[in-house]
Order: structure tokens, then sequence, then C-alpha cells
């Protein structure tokens, strides 16, 4: 009991403040992030973008048709497709890796332009009979 009593009797030591800190009334600054464009071009040179890092990702073992190169290896195959995505500014997405075999299949992915639209902008732009139409604010 004693030992308790020790515990119940103690005095909590508080800590003493030397210096006195000014507060800082400034509004918090919530900096949002730019909204990321996913518009991409293919560039007119695409082939011999590819190519040229095929023969450098891949050096000597590559095949005389480099477009046929297997991407099996998967240290490779990051290599090769982040190098791409670093040089073009556009990544193959997660749900579309699997599907990333062979180099040919990375040049048909970067080969299709992509538009940085909604599909609501897409409707207002094509041509809707006169009586649909698109009201944004309701």
């Amino acid at each position: 009991m004693e030992d308790r009593s020790q515990f119940m009797n103690r005095e909590e030591k508080k800590p003493v403040v030397t210096e006195t800190l000014e507060e800082v009334k400034k509004e918090p600054i919530l900096v949002c992030p730019p909204l990321r464009s996913r518009t991409y071009i293919p560039p007119k040179d695409l082939q011999s973008r590819l190519e040229s890092c095929v023969k450098e990702i891949f050096g000597s073992s590559a095949p005389s048709n480099w477009q046929d190169v297997s991407l099996e290896d998967g240290h490779l195959k990051f290599s090769f497709l982040s190098r791409l995505a670093d040089d073009l500014g556009h990544a193959v997405p997660n749900s579309r890796l699997h599907d990333m075999c062979r180099v040919r299949d990375v040049l048909d992915f970067y080969n299709v332009p992509v538009q940085d639209r909604c599909k609501f902008d897409e409707l207002i732009a094509s041509n809707l009979p006169p009586n649909v139409k698109i009201t944004w604010g309701y």
C-alpha cells in the first residue's frame, strides 16, 4: 500500500517556459498543385527515339528488328518505360503495363495522341441535335 501512496501523492512537475514566443497570425497558405495536363501529342521522331532507347538499354542483345524486342525481363522493361516516360512526358498507366510485351506494343501506345478534355467538353464540341443541350450551371 505504501508503494501506491507514493504514486498517488507524487506532485506533477510542470515544464517551466523561459521564453515566450510570439504567435504568428497568418492565414494558412493552401497551395493546390496545378492540374496535370494529360495532353500528349506523339513527336514526329518517335520511332527514332524509341530505337535509340532500345539500343541504349538493351545494348547489343537487341535483334536487328528492334520492334520485336521482348520486354519479359522486368528490370529492363522498367528501365525502358521509365526512360521513355521521362523523355516523352507521358507514362504508360499501370492498367496497361501488362499489355506491353514487346517494343512494338510500346510504340503503338505512344503513337496514340491523348486529349485533355472531359466527355462533356467533347459532347459540347460535337454536333448535337437541336433538341439536346448541355447546361453547366443548374
